[in-house]
């Protein structure tokens, strides 16, 4: 008898151990702040299980940060999910599968993997920027700093814009500060535009931050008009000076007859004249 239950409890284990999920996530151990955080997923659930994925700040509280829905797919293959961390501080951060419902999943086998801790590193701090972090469009985009203790390493510098990448990523060499052994660099890219543009910086131990420029669009003087006031001056017609004419004697015009008659009289009287 006792040799009956045994093999049924046996068969009951490897029944219930059959009929057990695996569900499996992987999340890289580390990871430079600003660079997004890729985690797999694999599981022999039916198709159609669905879960979150939660990313958490973890310190003293477990701080939610985003989340991202899984659907368990037919073909069972791998799937991914990425976790952005741009302007998030380094520190410990843990991703964790949240089932639908509050009892979770008891199916679940006891190897399968739900949860993670990623290592954020900050290296931002790094990077010291002396060129101005707006300029307008007509001088940008001048790229000028130091990274510390990176000497003549050198670093790739990639620069993204309002409509995409317009530079890299290249490497740009740097110049030794011989006070603090910072590797100096200076890159000028053209711009065409006014925007947000973001400057990623990447040095042989792999990531180190990305720094935001502002580029502000031309600054025109503004012309103030001053009202040009009319002074109208009366029209003056030129003076003519007609010379003064001396009036001439006007001679009334005499009758022939008149003057016959007056030199027939003169020669009558001085006839006479002469017979006296």
């Amino acid at each position: 008898m006792k040799r009956i239950l045994l093999i049924a409890l046996i068969l009951l284990c490897i029944g219930g151990s059959a009929s057990a999920y695996g569900l499996y996530i992987s999340c890289p151990e580390s990871v430079q702040a600003g660079l997004p955080i890729k985690c797999s997923i694999d599981s022999d659930e039916p198709a159609g299980y669905t879960f979150d994925l939660v990313f958490y700040q973890s310190q003293y509280t477990a701080t939610e940060i985003s989340r991202q829905s899984v659907t368990i797919q037919s073909s069972k293959n791998t799937q991914y999910r990425l976790f952005d961390t741009q302007g998030l501080p380094g520190g410990s951060y843990k991703i964790e599968v949240q089932y639908k419902t509050t009892s979770g999943d008891t199916s679940l086998r006891s190897d399968s993997v739900t949860a993670q801790l990623v290592k954020l590193i900050d290296r931002s701090g790094d990077i010291t920027i002396t060129s101005p972090m707006t300029q307008n469009v007509d001088d940008a985009l001048r790229i000028e700093g130091e990274i510390v203790k990176l000497g003549t390493d050198g670093v790739q510098i990639e620069v993204r814009g309002p409509d995409g990448r317009v530079f890299g990523p290249q490497w740009v060499g740097t110049t030794k500060d011989v006070k603090n052994n910072a590797g100096i660099f200076t890159q000028r890219v053209y711009v065409t535009g006014p925007g947000s543009y973001d400057v990623s910086f990447t040095d042989s131990q792999g990531f180190i931050g990305t720094v935001t420029f502002q580029v502000t669009s031309p600054v025109t003087s503004a012309q103030t008009t001053v009202p040009v006031t009319t002074v109208r001056t009366p029209t003056r017609v030129p003076t003519t000076t007609v010379p003064t004419t001396i009036p001439t004697p006007t001679q009334s015009p005499l009758s022939p007859l008149i003057v016959m008659g007056g030199l027939g009289l003169a020669a009558a009287l001085v006839i006479a004249i002469k017979r006296e």
